[in-house]
């Protein structure tokens, strides 16, 4: 028999012990041996679960026990949920998480402790809730040289662009559905300033290029300065305003990371992924791109990764489950100022002088654009830093709102 402890018995933990039960027996076949959930770590009772008899408030009592394999921590985010990951792995249990703040600020430690003692420390449902991704990645595109990872990674801003786009929502009007429907928490910050997307790719990164990257690392701006305005301008163009976190290997073998809005050609396959839905799209140079698409979020599907994860550590006990990168530092990741692309500029002065900075640009029109405002597509791929230089001195830095 493999003994489960949860720790947090929160959305995703609660959808793990359902799944679990629910599913027990086809669990059980895929691992020819019984799985079963002995402790649900939480500071709360659940007198009304039927899983209230396995409530414990104390992590020493899940750690001292010999009989529990393998600990799922759902707690999130970095401070209690490393220490007793830690403590799990050092006390010979495999962890499986859907913390990917944990994993992509501590992540490489992490996993060099599993390998220390033998054991496994698996986060499929870190990137993409129910998606498959991070064992993809790191089993079946194995064979490939990762060129670049581009994906929609975080599924309460795709809905808030989408009902931006589709019903024509305010941003703080989108945000207030995206809550009142159980997309964003009343605290959004981590979704709507992009922290949340920056994690993922910092571990779809690390897996693909070998070398931890840091959240740090990566330049992030999230989507709270879009308007109905950029919608608009970007429909005039053929496009779709998407959040992206972004990471490639460069020329020169370097990698950069980073996540921003971006406008997305209509016939690019990202552009049609609406709602809470995740799309990630994976490069490789024998594969060519292949994508990876589902709902990004949600009790059961995360739950269903997590689940997976179970089956796989219970499949390798007693012998450690590869997955892991090399440590990061300074040059793991690089900044993505020469990183050319197409700029889409919206302006509200200084318009003449713009156009003839960039006489290549289309102009930009939509109805009901106040006097003076412009927007522009640069006819040719900038980098970052040629663009600014371009603009210098010709309009101050708040009267223009940049996008890829």
């Amino acid at each position: 028999m493999v003994n489960v402890a949860v720790l947090g018995f929160g959305v995703v933990g609660s959808g793990v012990a359902e799944v679990l039960a629910t599913n027990g027996a086809q669990i059980d076949r895929k691992v020819d041996d019984l799985i079963r959930l002995k402790y649900i770590l939480d500071v709360r009772e659940f007198p009304d679960s039927p899983f209230a008899d396995k409530i414990v408030h104390d992590f020493s009592v899940i750690e001292q026990d010999p009989e529990v394999s393998i600990v799922v921590e759902t707690i999130g985010g970095a401070k209690a949920a490393r220490d007793f990951t830690e403590r799990a792995l050092q006390s010979g249990k495999s962890v499986v998480t859907s913390n990917k703040e944990l994993v992509a600020s501590h992540g490489y430690e992490l996993l060099q402790l599993a390998k220390e003692h033998g054991v496994s420390y698996l986060f499929e449902a870190s990137v993409g809730g129910g998606i498959p991704i991070i064992r993809p990645l790191n089993q079946c595109l194995a064979a490939n040289r990762i060129e670049e990872i581009c994906g929609i990674l975080n599924g309460t801003t795709n809905y808030i662009l989408t009902r931006m786009i589709r019903a024509g929502l305010s941003f703080d009007t989108a945000l207030k559905e995206a809550q009142a429907n159980g997309y964003a928490e009343q605290d959004p910050t981590a979704d709507i300033e992009g922290h949340d997307a920056c994690r993922k790719i910092c571990i779809l990164a690390s897996l693909a290029f070998g070398r931890h990257i840091y959240p740090d690392q990566v330049p992030t701006q999230g989507i709270t300065g879009v308007s109905l305005a950029d919608v608009a301008y970007a429909d005039a163009c053929g496009r779709k305003i998407k959040l992206l976190g972004r990471a490639m290997r460069r020329p020169d073998g370097a990698v950069s990371a980073f996540v921003s809005p971006h406008l997305v050609a209509l016939e690019d396959p990202l552009s049609g992924v609406e709602d809470v839905f995740n799309a990630i799209t994976v490069k490789g140079n024998a594969i060519g791109d292949v994508m990876f698409y589902g709902r990004g979020a949600g009790k059961l599907p995360t739950a269903s990764a997590v689940v997976a994860d179970v089956i796989d550590a219970a499949k390798h006990l007693g012998k450690r489950n590869y997955l892991g990168w090399g440590p990061g530092g300074p040059d793991a990741a690089v900044p993505p100022e020469d990183v050319a692309s197409v700029w889409y500029l919206r302006l509200t002065e200084g318009g003449e002088e713009v156009r003839a900075a960039f006489p290549e640009a289309a102009r930009l029109t939509r109805s009901g654009a106040p006097e003076g405002e412009q927007a522009l597509l640069t006819g040719e791929a900038l980098t970052r830093s040629a663009l600014e230089r371009r603009l210098a001195g010709l309009v101050p830095a708040a009267a223009f709102r940049v996008l890829d």
